[in-house]
């Protein structure tokens, strides 16, 4: 049976999806779907993965908008074009949004969290990159105050967190650890031998917060790195790995 390039939120309910490393031309560390073009692929293989993922995603290329990640907690507005050459990144940030028909926006990931929010009465849509850099500065919460800003409100947005390095996986510092639970609660942190961190529901926490209704959350619980056949994962490889990228679609 073939994997799909993309996993989907049944709560959604406009084009969108978390890529998985199905379904492209890469090989090696990097097989098959490497969405990212700084990790030492071939970049005419990246660029046709880019256009498989277009075609199956049913939108035009030159309307994905990117950003190039740094960690932080900046969030930009996102306009599409409508030619099919794949545009440029945007800017620095780790969050965009768009309001404009037809565009997508989309974050990479091999480990780090994935977000993508709709707003279905504001018609806006947007995705986030969460790693636990972002998530400690509360990104999530910071898209959906510029979502708000805009016109959106919390109780009306839409909430995917895609698959991502789970607490079986994610060993911290004790003191990552303790910054954690002081932030979010004692349930974002397994103690064992060593913490685990559990991202995403520390994610989730930061969503309930900033205001979204806990029906409107809905959480992917596949680990990145527990599952080399469908993920990369930047841990488990050790760096060397692709990169996926989780997209929306404003298609109302």
């Amino acid at each position: 049976m073939t994997q799909p390039l993309f996993l989907t939120s049944s709560l959604l309910p406009v084009p969108h999806g978390f890529a998985t490393r199905a379904g492209g031309v890469s090989e090696g560390p990097y097989a098959s779907l490497n969405l990212g073009f700084s990790v030492g692929d071939e970049r005419a293989r990246v660029e046709e993965n880019h256009r498989r993922l277009a075609q199956a995603a049913g939108a035009g290329l030159g309307a994905l908008c990117r950003v190039s990640q740094v960690h932080g907690d900046t969030v930009l507005e996102a306009r599409g074009q409508a030619d099919e050459v794949l545009r440029p990144t945007l800017g620095e940030a780790d969050a965009l949004w768009t309001e404009g028909e037809g565009s997508w926006v989309a974050v990479g990931t091999a480990d780090c969290v994935p977000v993508l929010l709709v707003d279905p009465r504001g018609r806006r849509v947007a995705a986030v990159h969460s790693g636990w850099k972002g998530t400690d500065l509360e990104i999530s919460a910071r898209t959906v105050e510029t979502l708000v800003a805009r016109g959106s409100r919390p109780e009306d947005l839409l909430a995917a967190v895609g698959p991502c390095i789970q607490a079986c996986c994610y060993e911290v510092s004790p003191e990552l650890g303790d910054r954690f639970r002081a932030r979010f609660g004692g349930e974002v942190v397994r103690e064992g031998a060593k913490p685990h961190l559990d991202l995403p529901r520390a994610v989730k926490a930061s969503l309930l917060k900033a205001g979204l209704k806990a029906a409107h959350v809905d959480v992917l619980q596949a680990c990145t790195a527990c599952d080399p056949d469908r993920f990369f994962s930047h841990r488990r490889d050790a760096g060397r790995t692709g990169r996926h990228l989780n997209h929306v679609l404003h298609r109302f």
